[in-house]
């Protein structure tokens, strides 16, 4: 717990930039404790302090991470001038400056994405020697063989010498041949889809419905995102809920 500037920390909290803010605060709109408070400056604790913003409670949170099940057709990024960005698609009571995806899925691979303004987390989850598997589901334009899965299991090799980290790959049904399960631990650019080229297949459709023990919410529409709870963090890591 430490003390912050109040127009950083309401900054933070709602994406305003800190000229809003202290426009804001001079106007009376922001009380600290019950008490109006109309010096920007002012050191608070976000954590006990009562924040009331623009007649609003402010819940503060240090940091904030989002599940979202993201749609074909959007960029994984936190701006871009021409296409629309998974940032775009979260809703105004989840802003906040800084928010960027954390490990990105190609413009046309659904499923899931997580949204934080974490650094620090994004890096452990992404790390490949923290071994957070990521577990997709694949359409291939022909059947999965065992050539192909023997040959992800010893790591496959890309035409410009680059190496990827052994990996797990199977047949996701018996009765649908060219449907695919891949688990990687890394995050090359177009990794899974280079991968299957490498040996021979065109991926049609991809989606991520896992992260470490982190499922994809089923009931979350394409373009929907929720906060993740306290143990669904700690699932990424630890490989399950339980």
């Amino acid at each position: 717990m430490e003390l912050q500037r109040l127009d950083r920390l309401l900054s933070s909290q709602t994406g305003m930039s800190r000229s809003e803010v202290k426009a804001l605060i001079k106007k009376g709109l922001v009380k600290i404790n019950g008490e109006a408070c109309l010096e920007s400056d002012k050191k608070i604790y976000g954590e006990q302090d009562k924040i009331e913003f623009c007649g609003k409670i402010l819940n503060f949170k240090r940091h904030i991470y989002l599940m979202m099940n993201k749609p074909a057709g959007v960029l994984s990024a936190a701006r871009d001038h021409s296409a629309k960005t998974v940032i775009d698609l979260v809703p105004e009571a989840y802003r906040r400056k800084g928010l960027f995806p954390a490990g990105r899925l190609d413009k046309d691979t659904e499923g899931l994405l997580i949204i934080t303004d974490d650094g620090e987390f994004a890096h452990q989850m992404l790390s490949p020697s923290k071994k957070v598997y990521k577990l997709y589901e694949a359409r291939l334009d022909k059947p999965l063989t065992k050539e192909a899965v023997d040959a992800f299991t010893r790591g496959i090799v890309f035409r410009d010498g680059t190496s990827c980290l052994p990996a797990r790959l199977w047949r996701k049904n018996d009765a649908i041949p060219d449907a695919a399960c891949v688990e990687i631990c890394e995050g090359k650019f177009h990794q899974v889809k280079k991968m299957f080229a490498a040996c021979g297949f065109s991926v049609l459709y991809l989606e991520r419905k896992s992260i470490g023990g982190l499922v994809l919410d089923g009931k979350l529409h394409k373009g929907e995102c929720r906060e993740l709870t306290e143990n669904e963090r700690k699932s990424i890591f630890i490989g399950n809920l339980t």
